[in-house]
């Protein structure tokens, strides 16, 4: 296998680089965007064949100059700040740059798996079915969810569902997202908070709906998210836009509660007001609708959110890389 991983450097693409060593795989070419953060440390003790940054390689790719020395890519590189305001950029560079990867493969016939994400389901409204017809109907509430709808209409109108993989990734947490600034984890955040305060701060409920702490998330462990998204590696059959998600919410209250069982220290939770800027723009709930993924794998055992946790909080503890 011969794999271009975009985002290589990134959160889950360094937790991807390193599972596909594992199975034996360094024949790898990394793009992604290392600027003054710590990202490259992702990429220690990783083994791929090059490195490129980002803003160059299209050029490059779309220049013949690595003709015959790509048969996979996995599109992992994008900006995912769900407060990022400039949707011009948010446009150039997840949903155009996406699409100029997507038909080099389709002309060099490489596969192509690339990750979408369970922000294109806005406030849920119709659900969490990555049915292809649901997708049209669905509304983002930020241009990063959008930025990624876009992308997920332009392969199903294409019909290249048919030879692509699309992956909605929904709340993933774990080593290597330390470099996230403020799109790091609560996990990782809350974990911060204890070391430095003994408490943790979530966001009060503004819905009668929903307690203080209630709201629901799909969380997945990373080490999840990259072992579905090798299984599709391991069987290029199986091809669709399909969640990537545990299929099982849980409250912000029970992510805090079991990271404070990690670090064996009683609960102290304190809520606090949403900032009015995300009122309309906050999902109270999410949750992976798994029936079309648990048909092309059904095998996979997930870890529970309290042993995820405790699995992260070993690397918090020690180094915070996978």
């Amino acid at each position: 296998m011969k794999v271009l991983l975009t985002g290589g450097a990134g959160f889950i693409g360094s937790c991807m680089l390193k599972r596909l060593n594992e199975a034996g795989i360094t024949n790898i070419i990394v793009v992604d965007h290392l600027g003054a953060s710590d990202k490259w440390k992702n990429l220690e003790g990783k083994d791929f064949r090059d490195y490129f940054e980002k803003d160059k390689f299209l050029e490059r790719l779309e220049g013949g100059s690595l003709d015959g020395k790509i048969d996979t890519i996995i599109h992992f590189g994008a900006c995912s700040s769900t407060t990022e305001q400039n949707a011009t950029y948010m446009i150039e560079n997840n949903y155009i740059y996406s699409k100029r990867l997507a038909e080099w493969a389709l002309a060099k016939r490489a596969k192509f798996l690339y990750a979408s994400s369970a922000a294109t389901y806005g406030a849920g409204e119709i659900g969490y079915s990555d049915a292809d017809d649901i997708t049209p109907k669905l509304k983002p509430l930020n241009i990063y969810g959008y930025s990624k709808h876009l992308f997920d209409l332009w392969v199903l109108k294409n019909k290249l569902e048919r030879k692509f993989v699309g992956l909605k990734f929904f709340n993933v947490f774990g080593p290597n997202e330390y470099h996230k600034n403020d799109m790091r984890s609560m996990v990782h955040k809350g974990y911060q908070q204890i070391k430095a305060t003994g408490k943790i701060k979530l966001f009060k409920s503004h819905k009668p709906d929903y307690k203080d702490g209630a709201q629901k998330r799909d969380f997945i462990y990373v080490k999840d998210a990259v072992e579905l998204s090798y299984n599709f590696l391991e069987h290029p059959n199986k091809r669709g836009i399909f969640n990537i998600g545990t299929g099982n919410a849980k409250t912000w209250n029970d992510l805090a509660e079991a990271l404070f069982s990690a670090l064996g220290i009683a609960p102290n939770i304190e809520y606090f007001d949403m900032p009015e800027v995300l009122r309309g723009k906050y999902q109270y709930f999410t949750e992976a609708d798994l029936g079309k993924l648990k048909k092309v794998n059904s095998s996979h055992k997930f870890f529970e959110l309290k042993d995820a946790i405790k699995d992260y909080v070993s690397y918090l503890e020690n180094t915070p890389y996978l």
